[in-house]
């Protein structure tokens, strides 16, 4: 696509961190972060849904987080202290000079979402895909099942319920090492907590992804909270423009 751009932007403990742009300069800045194993070209450029929302009137950035895509993957487990997802979202929101704007994210990048909020940042409206109430309250269960199969990548077969990740995470040439440091760093967010997100927020969800709960539970335990459904399960929902549409309807309403 001849409009996208990169920028690299220094996040925590001097982790570079590959930001894709795409959009007229100027334009109203919507920053969307991406999925576990995934990266901004699987979840947002690839299938066009970057492209719908740039045309929509939108700048929009899209990080690829810390060992993911073509960011820094560093093997020290000083660079992933508690919510590094988040402190990486701060630099980046600084760096960029965002004052008014929006976010977004989808599974991972919809939990950190949450938890930037909650952390202070402000932005206009708030979008979270692919994620449902347990799945920022239960995240260590879930977070546990990806290191399982961190663990015995290599040696699972078909049928067992982490082969999808590992022939994810294959697929997507995967640092395992900072992968596992990674998931350790992230943490359960309470209900309580979730009803103290004030701002418009879709809950956008695939009618057969079910791998984080309750996308409508999550949209009632919001104040301000939407749901709206669309094609597709956990991995394969970001394929459908469906969601790119719905995304840039909810934020130009």
């Amino acid at each position: 696509m001849s409009d996208l751009r990169k920028e690299v932007i220094e996040g925590y403990a001097g982790t570079d961190l590959a930001v894709h742009v795409m959009g007229d300069t100027g334009a109203r800045p919507l920053l969307l972060l991406h999925g576990l194993f995934s990266s901004a070209d699987v979840n947002w450029i690839k299938y066009g849904n970057a492209k719908i929302l740039a045309d929509a009137g939108f700048e929009v950035f899209m990080p690829d987080l810390r060992a993911h895509g073509q960011s820094g993957a560093p093997h020290d487990p000083a660079a992933y202290p508690a919510d590094v997802l988040v402190d990486d979202l701060k630099l980046v929101i600084a760096a960029l000079g965002f004052t008014d704007y929006d976010l977004g994210g989808f599974s991972l990048g919809a939990r950190t979402s949450v938890r930037g909020v909650l952390a202070g940042l402000a932005p206009r409206k708030l979008i979270l895909g692919g994620m449902g109430l347990t799945g920022l309250s239960g995240w260590a269960r879930r977070s546990a099942h990806f290191v399982d199969a961190i663990d015995r990548f290599g040696t699972i077969e078909r049928g067992d319920k982490a082969f999808v990740a590992q022939a994810f995470m294959k697929s997507m040439k995967i640092d395992r090492v900072a992968a596992r440091l990674l998931l350790q760093s992230v943490d359960d967010t309470s209900a309580d907590a979730i009803a103290q997100i004030a701002m418009p927020t879709l809950c956008v969800c695939g009618a057969e992804d079910h791998d984080n709960g309750s996308a409508p539970e999550l949209a009632e335990a919001l104040p301000q909270g939407r749901y709206i459904e669309t094609p597709g399960n956990h991995m394969s929902s970001v394929t459908f423009k469906d969601m790119g549409r719905a995304m840039a309807e909810f934020l130009l309403d």
